[in-house]
């Protein structure tokens, strides 16, 4: 096995417009257990086995992009509570915290994290995304066609009780969550989370028009600047995310804006996919296929530095009435 000490020394990553690339997500499925309307299709074809890196091969590559200078990694999906051997890659991505790596987090629904949250933990994870759109059951059935939102709130509490630290990633839908702003910030003040707010981006084919339910965050937070003082602060977690202080509320509020306020001057990240695909951006089909050079002893560095030489300076989305998703492939499929 090889280890990020031990991987042959190769250039730190930086792409063609001289950005410094420190963050990787890495999504180890495209499977999900929740059908999202804004995410996926209720009908969803995944990936055969064959198609995917193995646990092993996630790893190795994991291992040697920290060797190459990532600093954080973030476990996606899908939902990475679903893969099997999930636990063995926690395990070995986070013994190498601190030694070489900064952090190592990982994006969930909720829906299994109340059966993780202590691996995790052990595991060296520190910090979990929970994705949760609002605190309305019936709402939250809808949003995601088969949610239970019990589940999804015994796994926050699960993962608090675990001593990991919780932030909620909630989409902004017009019509669906507008009136859910003000109690998920209470929600979240009342049980230790922070809350960052996402602009819905347009990925894949799915059955609603998406731009029937796109709001600005400015529009979004209205309600909340209408009675509280919110103010920027110095914090940065690695993603793209602004943040703020919100008056009288121990609450962290994040904002992620793609489409009212592009952020892709500062972007340090870059995706490889459960295929073992490097996307150098989320919003376009550009990528490198890493998988058989990993199994055939091909330029895996090689391949790196050709992906990120490629990386485009912004994305194109455009959220328009009846407009074509901005790439074919669903979130599911890159990673979020």
């Amino acid at each position: 096995m090889m280890t990020a000490n031990s991987a042959p020394p190769a250039a730190s990553l930086a792409d063609g417009h001289g950005r410094r690339i420190s963050y990787l997500r890495l999504s180890v499925t495209d499977r999900c257990d929740l059908r999202c309307h804004y995410c996926m299709a209720e009908t969803m074809t995944f990936l055969p086995r064959s198609a995917v890196l193995t646990i092993e091969e996630m790893g190795d590559l994991a291992e040697r992009f920290v060797a190459r200078g990532i600093r954080r990694i973030r476990l996606t999906g899908g939902e990475p509570l679903v893969r099997r051997g999930i636990d063995m890659l926690a395990g070995r991505l986070g013994a190498l915290v601190d030694d070489g790596l900064d952090e190592l987090t990982l994006t969930t629904n909720g829906m299994r994290l109340a059966e993780h949250a202590a691996m995790l933990a052990a595991a060296g994870v520190r910090r979990v995304n929970v994705s949760l759109d609002t605190l309305d059951a019936a709402a939250f059935r809808h949003i995601t066609r088969v949610g239970d939102l019990a589940v999804a709130l015994r796994g926050i509490a699960a993962a608090r009780a675990a001593g990991l630290s919780v932030k909620i990633n909630m989409v902004a839908l017009a019509g669906l969550n507008e009136d859910q702003l003000l109690p998920m910030l209470d929600f979240c003040a009342a049980n230790g989370c922070d809350l960052t707010l996402i602009e819905t981006m347009p990925l894949g084919e799915v059955e609603a028009d998406r731009s029937a339910h796109f709001i600005p965050l400015h529009r979004f937070v209205a309600p909340l600047r209408a009675e509280r003082a919110i103010w920027p602060v110095d914090k940065r977690t690695g993603g793209p995310a602004r943040y703020f202080a919100v008056e009288d509320s121990p609450v962290t509020l994040g904002l992620i804006t793609p489409l009212s306020d592009n952020f892709c001057a500062t972007c340090n990240r870059i995706r490889l996919t459960v295929e073992g695909r490097i996307y150098m951006c989320l919003g376009r089909d550009d990528h490198v296929d890493l998988r058989a050079a990993l199994r055939d002893g091909g330029d895996v560095d090689g391949l790196i530095d050709t992906a990120l030489a490629g990386k485009p300076r912004a994305h194109d989305f455009r959220i328009e009435r009846k407009s074509a998703p901005a790439v074919a492939r669903h979130m599911s499929a890159t990673g979020g």
